[in-house]
């Protein structure tokens, strides 16, 4: 049974975070929120994990799976990118948006795109999400919690646990957003809108 760990949306529990957090660092697979919607998410470079999310949510080795960084900082060890798209990046982060771009050397194999050799990241503004890469001490792997046989994401930390016990290690139960990522794909230097989620695609169309 998957492990419910309610955690204050607003001033996280340090206790619980690092509970999480060493779910996850042990290899474990965890549901927890952001800014816009639930993610499962894994530790850098887990073949277990990543293998359970492709299960669970029905996916097949071309799936980009997003690292989720603390900051910007933390982000650009990941990827490359075009410094002319710096200030677009910047100005999108925090926020609910994934961009996919191309992954530099730290980046393990097993989460790239195997033909592009991209990988997505985003920096969520969200305290709960925050707290926890923090407390891991390094990015999460993750991929938006939509499950094939549904239509939209699912909202809370208790359906989810009724939904997953059995396939997932923990539940965060922490207010998410409702609405998944706007995704702009950032490879060819010029921004291409490829979803249109819960961040404004204005700036990047």
């Amino acid at each position: 049974m998957a492990t419910y760990i309610d955690i204050h949306p607003v001033d996280p529990q340090p206790r619980l975070i690092e509970k999480a957090a060493a779910i996850i660092r042990d290899g474990g697979l965890v549901a927890y929120p952001t800014d816009s919607c639930y993610a499962l998410g894994c530790s850098l470079g887990n073949k277990d994990a990543l293998q359970r999310i492709r299960d669970i949510r029905k996916l097949d080795s071309k799936h980009d799976f997003t690292l989720v960084c603390r900051d910007f900082s933390q982000m650009d060890a990941y990827v490359t990118f075009d410094n002319s798209l710096f200030r677009a990046l910047k100005n999108a982060t925090p926020g609910p948006y994934t961009f996919i771009m191309k992954a530099s050397h730290e980046t393990p194999r097993v989460m790239q795109n195997p033909k592009k050799k991209t990988v997505g990241v985003r920096i969520p503004d969200h305290r709960v999400a925050q707290a926890l890469i923090e407390a891991v001490g390094s990015p999460i792997v993750s991929s938006t919690l939509l499950l094939p046989d549904h239509d939209e994401p699912l909202l809370s930390g208790w359906e989810i646990k009724d939904e997953l016990d059995h396939v997932v290690d923990a539940v965060i139960e922490g207010e998410s957003g409702y609405t998944p990522t706007t995704v702009v794909d950032m490879t060819s230097g010029v921004p291409e809108v490829v979803r249109v989620g819960a961040g404004d695609p204005t700036p990047f169309e």
